[in-house]
């Protein structure tokens, strides 16, 4: 991969579809090495993001540069790979025919597509054809074709659905081995956690603007509220009535009280309940920092309702979230 400033400029990006303002002003730059999660409720902006970003949207003002060329252009979208939650992969082909097809299409020799099968953990399927895969293994194709060109930026959108738990750890491996040798990676996903786990930087955007922009550690700091959970006597009447006490919600026999002052509530608590147990004080996470920024439910962060759904997209350090 040649050295560059930027392999990802989007600068004053705005984009509509009819009457509906899906982008407004939009700017995001990647360089190399870099992870960025685009986070946002639905029809927050990230799927034109992505869409412009492989070309497959045309820029209606602004700009989107991938590796300095228009990714409209062939030559400029042999620097992408691109993972997202269904392929359509052609039924009746082998894994190996459909990554030897990949390599030749990205100007690679078709002997390039073992290694991206090895390094995707596909090597044992590749006489299979593609309609006998489950949803799992259709996955880790689609991880192997974007690696086979050797991208320069890598974007993943909802990469690890039907993935298991250790096949998610093998994909984010796969992924932290080419960040760090220098490929830069957009991720979108409703898995919140796994932003925070693998971003060097969270994008947050709503209404198709950009919020916030800052490390997962730098959002959640933003907010002064802490978690209490443990496991009490008390019942949820009695825990809002504690001075402080912002919300109390129950997870199984465990309790979680959301405060800005910790101290208060643990104090009173406690002189409350001597049985109190299992007790942990945590800050504020990833989710409760995209609620406080967009004022809608997290849960719907990464999600693909945005209006232009139909767009198919076709084909700190980066770490392994358990």
């Amino acid at each position: 991969m040649g050295v560059m400033t930027d392999v990802l400029d989007v600068t004053g990006v705005h984009h509509r579809y009819g009457a509906t303002t899906a982008l407004a002003g939009v700017d995001l730059r990647l360089a190399p090495g870099e992870c960025v999660a685009l986070l946002g409720p639905n029809s927050a902006g990230k799927t034109p993001v992505v869409g412009l970003a492989t070309g497959l949207l045309a820029v209606q003002a602004g700009d989107v540069r991938v590796c300095g060329g228009d990714p409209r252009r062939a030559a400029t979208r042999r620097h992408l790979g691109i993972v997202q939650q269904s392929m359509g992969f052609p039924p009746t082909e082998t894994v190996g025919e459909l990554l030897r097809g990949a390599a030749v299409r990205a100007g690679r020799p078709a002997a390039a597509a073992s290694p991206a099968m090895a390094e995707a953990g596909v090597s044992q399927l590749r006489s299979r054809r593609v309609r006998k895969l489950s949803g799992g293994q259709q996955q880790r194709v689609a991880l192997a074709m974007a690696l086979v060109g050797d991208p320069d930026l890598l974007l993943l959108d909802e990469p690890t659905v039907g993935l298991d738990i250790a096949a998610r750890r093998d994909f984010w491996r796969a992924i932290a081995a080419r960040r760090d040798a220098g490929a830069a990676i957009v991720l979108t996903t409703h898995i919140v956690e796994e932003a925070a786990a693998v971003a060097d930087r969270v994008v947050v955007l709503h209404r198709g603007r950009v919020v916030a922009a800052d490390t997962p550690a730098g959002l959640t700091a933003r907010l002064s509220d802490r978690t209490i959970a443990a496991r009490t006597t008390l019942d949820d009447v009695a825990l809002r009535a504690l001075p402080g006490v912002l919300s109390v919600t129950r997870d199984g026999t465990r309790v979680r009280v959301a405060t800005v002052e910790p101290e208060r509530v643990l104090r009173d608590w406690l002189a409350r309940d001597h049985e109190l147990t299992d007790l942990r004080v945590e800050g504020a996470g990833l989710e409760q920092a995209l609620f406080a920024l967009t004022g809608e439910d997290p849960g719907t962060a990464g999600g693909n309702a945005d209006p232009d759904t139909h767009t198919d997209l076709g084909t700190a350090k980066l770490e392994v979230p358990a």
